[in-house]
C-alpha cells in the first residue's frame, strides 16, 4: 500500500466518520501521509486529526479515536495508534509486501510463458510494470523543434513501449505536442537534471531552470531519487557479491517471517532476546 493509497483509505474513514454522524466536517480534499517523525511508530503516520480539530471544534485525540476504527478495518492495516497531540500511526500488514512479490512473481512468469508462445516473431517484455495492452497501436506525435518537446517526446516513447505500442515522432505541423519551452538552456544542469526539469512540471507550467535541481538535500525531490536509486544500485551490487541472484524464489519464507513480525508485535513480551 502506498502512500497515495494510503491517503485515500484516510479521506474514506473521514468521510464514513462523517456519514456516520460521528464527525461533522467538511471532508478535506487531501490526507497528508509520511513516515513518522521522532516518537512515531508505525510504517506511515497523518496529522489528518490535528487537520480536522478546528473546524470539528473537537480535541485532535478525540478525533483520532474516531477515525482510528475506521483506518484499522483496511485491508492491508494491521493496526493503528495514535501518538503526541492526535498523530495517527498506521502499521501496514507484512501480508501486503508478500502479496506484492506474488504480484510479482507471476507477471514474470506470464511474460515468460506468452515470450514461448508467441515465440521470436513478437518479442513480449515480461518485466514487472510492462506489457502489451498497446500492441499494434501507434501514436503520432508532431513536435516543434524545441527541447522540452524532445524530452517529452522520448518519455512517451519509452512509456508506451514499456506497454507494447510504438510512437511516431516527427517535426510537422500542426503540432499535437506543445510543451511550454524552457526559459534558458537548460544543458548546464547535466542530462539527468535536465530530464527532471523539463519533465516534473505540467506541460502548461514553465520549467524552472535553476541549480537548486543539484543541491544534495532532502527537500530537493530530485536528490531523493538519485539517492534511492543509488542504494538500490549498490543493494543489488552487494546481493550479487554475495551469491543472490534476481530469479524470483519461493514467498511461503516470507510469510513465515511476516507471521513472526506480527506476533511479535503484538506480543512484545514474547519476542525473542538478544543475551
Amino acid at each position: 500500500m502506498t502512500p497515495v493509497e494510503l491517503s485515500r483509505t484516510v479521506l474514506r474513514a473521514v468521510r464514513r466518520a462523517v456519514d456516520e454522524g460521528e464527525l461533522s466536517v467538511a471532508v478535506p480534499e487531501r490526507a497528508v501521509v509520511t513516515p513518522p517523525g521522532p516518537g512515531g511508530r508505525g510504517d506511515y503516520a497523518t496529522n489528518i486529526a490535528l487537520q480536522l480539530a478546528r473546524p470539528a471544534g473537537r480535541p485532535p485525540r478525540q478525533i483520532a479515536e474516531i477515525l482510528r476504527p475506521h483506518i484499522s478495518r483496511t485491508e492491508g492495516v494491521s493496526d493503528v495508534e495514535i501518538t503526541g497531540p492526535g498523530f495517527l500511526n498506521i502499521h501496514l500488514d507484512g501480508a501486503a509486501t508478500t502479496a506484492l512479490v506474488r504480484s510479482i512473481q507471476q507477471g514474470a512468469r506470464q511474460g515468460e510463458q506468452q515470450g514461448a508462445q508467441q515465440g521470436a516473431q513478437q518479442e513480449f517484455h515480461g518485466a514487472y510494470g510492462h506489457s502489451d495492452d498497446l500492441r499494434g497501436e501507434a501514436v503520432a506525435l508532431r513536435i516543434p523543434y524545441d527541447i522540452r518537446a524532445e524530452v517529452v517526446a522520448d518519455a512517451l516513447v519509452r512509456i508506451i513501449g514499456s506497454q507494447g505500442g510504438r510512437v511516431e515522432v516527427e517535426h510537422a505541423e500542426p503540432v499535437n505536442l506543445r510543451p511550454v519551452p524552457a526559459p534558458e538552456d537548460p544543458a548546464p544542469l547535466g542530462p539527468d537534471a535536465v530530464r527532471w526539469a523539463l519533465l516534473y512540471p505540467a506541460a502548461h507550467d514553465r520549467p524552472r531552470i535553476t541549480a537548486d535541481h543539484l543541491v544534495q538535500r532532502a527537500s530537493n525531490p530530485l536528490f531523493r531519487v538519485r539517492y534511492a536509486h543509488a542504494r538500490a544500485r549498490a543493494l543489488h551490487r552487494n546481493a550479487t557479491a554475495l551469491g543472490f541472484t534476481s530469479t524470483p524464489g519461493d514467498v511461503r519464507d516470507l510469510d513465515e517471517q511476516d507471521a513472526h513480525v506480527r506476533d511479535a508485535h503484538h506480543h512484545p513480551s514474547e519476542a525473542p532476546r538478544e543475551d
